[in-house]
């Protein structure tokens, strides 16, 4: 039944099916072909996969981040780090690397990151000397910051998969996302100066003070969600609906950029998002199913076993899997369709669930900048109306920067476990 079902997944896929669609039929003519099962128990698991009370948090992450991008959160945090950084060599793409990360901890999306803050970034680029290139390199790339500084959809995804707390997730994404930051900011300060790209103007403390006054109920939003949940205020998907109430009533009253009309347009097109998203993991349930009814998670762990049983060398081929799987899936399919796979042979060569988690996310992050199907590069070609192929060579020293990054993660696990383990919540 196991190649029957990559069969025909690959063949659904090769005709262009969605992937979501794809992995329910292939499940479908799997169970059909080889056992007497009733259709009836696919529509279980399919409904099994969606309830679960910690899935609610994406599609109330999914609203905030939308509340806050259209309530004029991005501008006001650019232009606050415009006034910490802007006056360095290579000052403007700095300053969207840093607002990218503030961003990323409203918005837990890579996409969303890359469109609010390459929207508002790459034409002042464009205007300060940069090439078009280079800013939209630098705005997807650092777009990806949004995967690991929580809150994560990303990480929330993996959590219910995995059955990992997403608290101590989230924790554990901070210092890889803040050195996510610092290593694209290196790359881009040696290319801008390189390159002769100067910063602007000093701000004066006056200045500073009043983009940090404007700007300070954007920031305090990832402030008051990562309180609650580790003050037992309340659970991540608790979190989730505060953050949105938290971004109508700033986005209505403290920016007043929101508007009923544009509040119903934000509700749709999260609905749609929402939709793609829990879909995608309802027909991965029943393609994990049988996934596991068919042991393939642990031949594939044997094969591996076969090979080596150090873990560290476990975790490398895994790593790389991860990056060949994100250059042509999606990070929230390839965590959905390959957590079930890599996840059970982790457990047996006893591989932290949590640092597993923040290595995966990571590795599927550098997909979105990694051609031919990067998802950060289109919208960013979108947004500054470069071509793929030019994007795809300015993006090189980003993606062998990160890739290191990776490397270096995967030897000191410290990194990712300091913060989950010393956290007195």
């Amino acid at each position: 039944m196991g190649v029957t079902l990559f069969i025909a997944f690959i063949v659904l896929i090769v005709l262009s099916v969605p992937i979501s669609i794809a992995l329910g039929l292939s499940s479908m003519i799997a169970v059909l072909l080889h056992t007497d099962l009733s259709l009836m128990v696919l529509v279980q698991k399919i409904f099994g996969g969606v309830n679960s009370f910690t899935l609610m948090a994406i599609p109330f992450f999914i609203l905030a981040g939308n509340m806050m991008a259209a309530g004029g959160v991005s501008t006001r945090l650019v232009n606050f780090a415009g006034t910490l950084i802007g006056r360095l060599t290579g000052g403007l793409a700095l300053v969207s690397t840093v607002a990218c990360t503030f961003f990323g901890a409203i918005s837990g999306s890579a996409p969303a990151t890359t469109a609010a803050i390459g929207a508002v970034m790459v034409e002042p680029m464009e205007k300060k000397g940069y090439s078009k290139e280079f800013a939209a390199a630098t705005v997807a790339a650092s777009g990806t910051i949004g995967l690991l500084i929580p809150p994560s959809i990303t990480m929330v995804l993996y959590g219910v998969i995995a059955g990992a707390s997403i608290g101590k997730l989230f924790l554990a994404g901070i210092i890889p996302g803040l050195l996510m930051c610092i290593t694209l900011m290196g790359v881009e300060y040696f290319i801008s100066r390189k390159r002769g790209y100067g910063g602007d103007a000093p701000a004066s403390f006056k200045e500073i003070f009043s983009s940090f006054k404007s700007s300070i109920l954007a920031l305090l939003m990832p402030l008051i969600i990562l309180g609650g949940i580790y003050g037992g205020i309340f659970t991540p998907t608790e979190a989730a609906v505060v953050a949105v109430v938290y971004g109508v009533i700033i986005g209505l009253f403290a920016y007043k950029e929101l508007d009923f009309k544009k509040i119903l347009e934000i509700l749709q097109n999260s609905g749609k998002s929402t939709a793609v998203i829990l879909y995608l993991v309802a027909t991965a349930h029943i393609f994990s199913y049988i996934l596991a009814s068919e042991q393939i998670p642990q031949q594939l762990a044997q094969l591996m076993l076969s090979v080596s049983s150090n873990p560290l060398m476990i975790q490398f081929m895994i790593m790389v899997a991860l990056l060949f799987a994100g250059t042509f899936l999606d990070n929230a399919v390839a965590i959905v369709l390959l957590t079930p796979i890599f996840y059970p042979i982790t457990v047996q060569v006893g591989i932290d669930p949590i640092f597993f988690g923040v290595l995966m996310v990571f590795a599927l992050a550098i997909g979105q900048v990694t051609p031919p199907v990067g998802l950060c590069l289109f919208v960013a070609c979108n947004i500054s109306k470069v071509s793929i192929e030019k994007l795809s060579k300015a993006v090189i020293p980003f993606l062998v920067a990160l890739i290191v990054l990776l490397v270096v993660l995967n030897l000191i696990p410290d990194v990712i476990l300091y913060i989950p383990r010393h956290a007195v919540f």
